[in-house]
This record gives C-alpha cells, structure tokens and sequence, in this order.
C-alpha cells in the first residue's frame, strides 16, 4: 500500500511541475516579468516546453524505477517511504534547478533585447475593486476551530476511559505505529497541531485577504475578473483544505477515545480518501484557476491598451521566487511560478506567519 499511495503522489508532482509555466500569467515565464508585446516571444514558449519536457521524461524514467525496483525486492513500509520521500525531494531539487537555469536565461534575454524599453510601465489602483471582492468571510474559519475546541472538551470527558498509550504517529496503512504515555498533554497533543494549523489557515486567509489587487494595465477589466475569481476560489481551497484536515485528524482523535471505532479498513480508507480529494482539489484548482486566475474564461472582449505595460518589480523578487519589498505593505503576494501565494520577507510578520506555527508544531512533538 505504501508503494501504491507514493506512486500516486510522485506522478501527482511530475503533472504539476510540467504544467506550471503554461498555468501562469502570460506575463510572467521562470519569475521574470514579460512586457506586454513579448508574452509570445518564441524563446521563451521554447523554454517552458522544453521545461515541461524534462520534467515529464525524468520523472516517468524515476516513476517506473521505482516501481520496478521495489516490486522486484521485499521491502519494508519503512524501507519504501524513505525511498519515496527521497525521490520527491529529489525530483524537486532538480526541477528548482530547472528553473533557475530558465530564470537566468530570460532574464539575460530581457536585459539583451531591452524588451519593455519602448513602453510606458503603468501601475493600475482600482478603489472600488473591494467593493467586489467575494472571498469568504473570515468568520467561517472559526468552524474548524470551534470543532477542534469542542473536541479537546470532549476528550477531557473521556479521560479516565482512553488507553494507557497514545497514538502519536500512524503509518500508511493506517495504523498507530508510534505511542507516548497518557498524560493530561498527550491526550490532546493531536488536537493542538490540529489547532496550530487552523491558526495558520485563519491566518493567511486574513492576510491574503488584506493584500493587494493587482490588475493588468493593458487589460484592467480583463483582469479584474480574473483576480477577483482567482481570490474567491483561493479562499475557498483554503477552507475546504482547513475543514478536511479536522474532519482527518477529529476522526483520529475518536479512535484514540473509542478503541473499537475503527476497523483495518476504516483506518486505511479514511487517510486515503483525505489524500485523494487534496490531490484532485488541488489538480482542479491549479487547471481550472491559474495563477492570478489566468485561466478563468472572461467574456468581456478587451484589446490591450497601446503603449503601456505593467510596473516592473523584478528587483524585488529574488531569483523569481522569494519577495523582499519593506515599502509593500501586502503581507501575502501572488506566486511568480507556481499557483497561490507567498510571504513578502521584507515585512517582518511574514516571518512569524512562516516559523511560529512550525516551532509550536515541533515543541508540541518534542514534549510527547
């Protein structure tokens, strides 16, 4: 089943990382701004194929190798999940070179060429965009918080009936691999991560929701629709990834307190059907949305205003990935490769939106 469940997830990777240039922006290609006029140029439609290209043939030659190799030996589950994770990690590092060897390529094409120099660059500030904004109310995230509380109450009830040793780690096949002694902490451990994600979850959709409308000066209206899309459906993957990691780990909680609440089956499907809805969520967000929402279908027929293109913030992103801009006050920005949205490490609250729920989820861990 391991072997099964990381075939799954490798395959997933190789699709996603083959298709990030085309689910972005045109006018952004490996993190580089591409002034309007020049979203079309042949070298760089040359580059993301040849991208997606080496993507999908290593990552086949890496996907069939392991699964021959491990079918032709015995191999534990723990054997295989370290393979597993290690061929993820390393099928990301080589696409993170992949990529940087393309940003350095279009960014020296930009600077050769002086694409954008004939142009006037334009920043577009839509006071009444707000107004439109149909993110979900921040309100709503309280639920899954609301849920876990309610949980924590219940197994203080249920205290004196919990066994002596507490699942702190399931395998893949669903069951308890790991225990720690039962202590007034360890009973609702589980449920304190739970709550440190929901902290996070509430967190970014607060700030992701404060951030800047960015509209395309060459196609406001077009834009506009297609932001305000790509920020509602962003809102609702977030919650819908909050709620199903309650409804995941709440189910785990209940059978930690009623031993006899989940047979083998239950226990292996549960985690499984929680990974296979993320997995297709997260393909059909990605495919369906965009990056900035650049695949939404808008019926508004715009050309592209003559003469002017987009403020070039190049400078502010590092190696096309990690933005640093103190004179932003947007704590969460859209991605330049990839879909969703990044920390600007310029302002110091990103920080503490990036480490503290790490730090508090690994303090959580160390005291089991």
């Amino acid at each position: 089943m391991a072997l099964t469940i990381f075939l799954i997830m490798i395959a997933f990777i190789i699709i996603m990382q083959a298709s990030i240039p085309f689910l972005l922006k045109k006018t952004l290609a490996f993190g580089v701004t591409i002034p309007e006029g020049y979203t079309d140029n042949k070298t760089v439609t040359a580059y993301k194929k040849v991208y997606s290209a080496i993507n999908i043939l290593l990552g086949i030659f890496a996907l069939l190798g392991f699964a021959i190799w491990a079918n032709q030996r015995a191999l534990s589950e723990e054997r295989i999940v370290l393979i597993g994770l290690s061929i993820q990690f390393g099928f990301l590092l080589i696409c993170m070179v992949l990529y940087l060897y393309f940003h350095a390529k279009i960014t020296r094409l930009k600077r050769s060429q002086n694409w954008g120099a004939n142009l006037k660059q334009v920043r577009i500030a839509d006071l009444a965009i707000r107004s439109k904004d149909e993110m979900l109310p921040t309100a709503l995230y309280a639920l899954p918080i609301m849920i876990t509380i309610g949980l924590i109450a219940y197994t203080a009830t249920q205290y004196g009936n919990m066994p002596d040793l507490i699942p702190t780690h399931w395998g893949p096949n669903g069951q308890p691999d790991a225990f720690s002694e039962k202590t007034p902490f360890s009973v609702v451990a589980l449920l304190l991560i739970l709550l440190v994600i929901q902290g996070m979850m509430l967190g970014i959709h607060v700030l992701t929701k404060r951030s800047g409308i960015k509209l395309n000066a060459a196609k406001s209206k077009t834009s506009q629709i297609q932001q305000l899309s790509f920020r509602k459906y962003t809102s609702w993957f977030l919650f819908m990834t909050s709620f199903l990691i309650t409804i995941l780990f709440g189910f785990l909680q209940l059978v930690t307190i009623h031993d006899g609440l989940g047979n083998e089956v239950i226990m292996l499907a549960f985690p499984l059907g929680f990974l296979f809805v993320i997995l297709i969520a997260t393909a059909v967000y990605a495919f369906k949305v965009g990056q900035g929402g650049s695949r939404i279908d808008v019926l508004v027929e715009e050309e592209s205003a003559p003469g002017v293109t987009d403020v070039d913030d190049d400078q502010y992103w590092k190696a096309g990935v990690f933005y640093v801009n103190k004179n932003d006050p947007s704590i969460f920005v859209e991605k330049r490769f990839g879909v969703g949205w990044t920390i600007n490490f310029g302002h110091p609250v990103g920080y503490l939106v990036l480490f503290v729920p790490i730090l508090l989820i690994i303090a959580i861990s160390l005291f089991l």
